[in-house]
């Protein structure tokens, strides 16, 4: 498989580096010479300094025999453009594009039985908003995600020593809570990963990934000693296209909501464009506009300005205060190992969430999502077990999963099944894995030809 990234910023560095890890034949294209020169410097992948949306230089790149072009750059227009250049040159390349501008949200649908020159449009963004929305209700939650449409949630909670399951070993769910048995796909402690075995503990200051079916989440989070507390009163720090996206979904919810904006140009536009939200202007760092706002009182503080630095200050700045929930929009990578050791838990990236798109996009065969956790050490990934699969029609304990991975359930009929050894997979069935970084390449080599992955 061949493909094309245009931008070498975080994104495109970023999935370069996963796919050339693959075996992928990757090129990457973009003006700026520093940043072509460092992934050429790091990643095995061919590095073409150049505009991307040129027709002359996708040509040279080789466009005509690439199976997918990621238009990446942190330019909506550069992207689209690429896209359409692509269509005309090369229109079997299947095309992904990279839009933040909210003026496109609905292009895609409304073009898409024309035969529009993007197969795939992503919005990190709005899925960074979604993502705030659904740790917004679930305080004791640093990660809330969904698999199946929706109807099955996968949860990260840090386990504190009141927890009635602390101390227990995972072999003793089944008698202590019998079908109603938590799933836990993965255990963080002191920032090492652990594949759950039937002989691990759950011990207190676990960081614990489980996964549940929607409709049973309250009564899985009581398990935990863990409850869900809808929000009333919401801060948003910075007015970006993040935080106005945000304050929209939070006025439609009927959430009390303030945004504190230092630019007072942008404060102007969002006072005319909001319905409900209270805009201020003013240093979100400010402590005594904090004391004046009563951030103590706010049931969460989300900060999601563009500048990683003042987010993580002023997410501290809130926790003492008293906010007990506090969300962190980050950008840079190279911070996620030290957020945890700061009280840093609630970390929301656009990056990650364009990473996690464009991969279950790229992949072939029936990978339905694909989103990296932990920053990127660990990922989960849903796929449909097809007729033709190896691992259809036999006892889990005849099938080998590489050492850091696991079958974490199945979906079946509208109802999850916790594997065992006995347990049989049938086609159609909707399966969920987790695997840690290291795994994963050993993972998808297992399934590449099984689960007609690539």
């Amino acid at each position: 498989m061949k493909i094309i990234i245009v931008g070498a910023g975080e994104v495109g560095y970023n999935i370069a580096n996963r796919l050339a890890s693959e075996n992928k034949r990757v090129v990457v294209i973009d003006k700026d010479q520093n940043a072509t020169r460092h992934i050429a410097e790091d990643l095995d992948v061919q590095a073409v300094t150049a505009s991307g949306s040129s027709p002359k230089v996708l040509i040279e790149a080789g466009i005509t025999d690439t199976d997918f072009l990621l238009a990446v750059t942190d330019s909506d227009e550069t992207n689209l453009v690429a896209c359409l250049v692509t269509n005309f040159l090369s229109p079997t390349t299947k095309k992904l594009a990279r839009i933040r501008n909210p003026d496109f949200d609905s292009y895609y649908e409304r073009f898409k039985n024309k035969n529009p020159h993007i197969d795939t449009i992503i919005n990190p963004e709005i899925e960074v908003v979604n993502t705030i929305r659904k740790l917004m209700d679930v305080p004791g939650a640093v990660d809330v995600g969904d698999f199946v449409d929706g109807q099955v949630k996968y949860v990260g909670i840090h386990l504190d020593k009141h927890s009635p399951v602390a101390g227990m070993r995972l072999i003793d769910f089944p008698s202590k809570f019998g079908e109603d048995r938590p799933l836990i796909a993965a255990i963080i402690r002191k920032n090492e990963v652990i594949v759950p075995r039937g002989s691990n503990k759950v011990e207190p200051g676990d960081l614990i990934y489980f996964v549940c079916e929607t409709e049973k989440l309250k009564k899985t989070l009581s398990l935990f000693g863990k409850k869900i507390q809808p929000a009333q009163r919401a801060l948003i720090i910075g007015g970006s296209r993040i935080g106005e996206r945000l304050a929209n979904l939070l006025e439609t919810d009927s959430i009390k909501t303030k945004i504190i904006e230092s630019d007072i140009n942008r404060c102007h536009y969002l006072s005319e464009n909001m319905n409900k939200t209270v805009v201020l202007h003013g240093d979100g760092s400010d402590q005594k506009l904090f004391l004046e706002e009563n951030v103590g009182q706010s049931d969460v503080v989300i900060c999601v300005t563009n500048d990683d630095e003042t987010n993580i200050l002023v997410s501290l700045l809130a926790k003492n205060l008293g906010v007990q929930n506090t969300i962190t929009r980050i950008g840079k990578s190279s911070y996620f190992p030290l957020l945890a050791t700061i009280g840093i838990d609630k970390v929301v990236s656009p990056r990650l969430s364009a990473v996690s798109s464009i991969l279950q996009n790229v992949r072939k065969g029936k990978i339905l999502s694909d989103i990296s956790i932990l920053g990127e050490r660990a990922e989960f990934i849903e796929a449909i077990a097809l007729e033709t699969s190896g691992i259809t029609d036999k006892p889990l304990k005849k099938i080998s999963f590489p050492k850091g991975a696991i079958l974490v359930c199945i979906f079946r009929n509208g109802e999850i099944i916790i594997p065992t050894g006995d347990s049989v997979i049938n086609t159609g069935d909707r399966i969920i894995m987790f695997a840690v970084k290291h795994a994963v390449k050993k993972l998808e080599k297992l399934l590449t030809v099984k689960l007609e992955f690539f």
